[in-house]
């Protein structure tokens, strides 16, 4: 573990490589699992502010999933996370021609149709951050679904970090980053 400002860091996010392979996993995470996307508390407003121009580019299982329950939802355990489609994938889960799941609010983000890309949890992912009173973890996710990203990043000897790199200075700043890599380079050289 490495402290950063009032950051502590995993190893792990140094240690292992990862590079998505979009064409091996066809973005299974967006469906994968029990839970939606992480968000951050000024990301609610976000949504609420942005749905209406992200609409037109989801599917209307999804478009019936947020209008039901609304842009995000509330957790039992008072997290905020995205709304799922029948417990399954995100509601702002679209799918391309070949069945490959992507983010139909980084579609609309791509077309110039609104300024914010995605939830900052699925732009760092497989990097997950969670703030304490004191410090903020920021720890790599292991999930087995993303085996094929970890060969690919070990094929093209891309850390985590570097594969997640704007992703981590969005949520942390340019001077952060700079400080992770020197970090990372020291760490390489014991």
């Amino acid at each position: 573990m490495f402290q950063l400002e009032n950051t502590i860091i995993s190893e792990d996010i140094i240690d292992n490589d990862f590079v998505c392979n979009l064409n091996a996993c066809k973005g299974i995470c967006c469906v994968e699992g029990d839970a939606g996307a992480p968000l951050e508390k000024e990301e609610l407003e976000i949504l609420d502010r942005i749905y209406p121009k992200v609409k037109p580019f989801l599917r209307p299982e999804g478009v019936k999933s947020i209008e039901g329950q609304g842009t995000s939802i509330v957790t039992a355990f008072g997290e905020h996370e995205t709304p799922l489609v029948e417990g399954k994938e995100c509601a702002y889960t679209i799918f391309d021609k070949s069945g490959k799941a992507m983010c139909g609010i980084e579609e609309a983000y791509n077309q110039g149709v609104v300024d914010w890309k995605k939830p900052i949890s699925c732009h760092l992912y497989p990097v997950r951050t969670k703030s304490y009173s004191q410090f903020t973890a920021v720890n790599y996710d292991r999930w087995d679904i993303c085996s094929d990203a970890c060969v690919l990043g070990t094929s093209l000897q891309v850390p985590v970090y570097k594969f997640v790199k704007d992703a981590l200075i969005r949520k942390f700043g340019e001077t952060w980053y700079s400080e992770l890599e020197t970090l990372a380079q020291n760490h390489s050289n014991t």
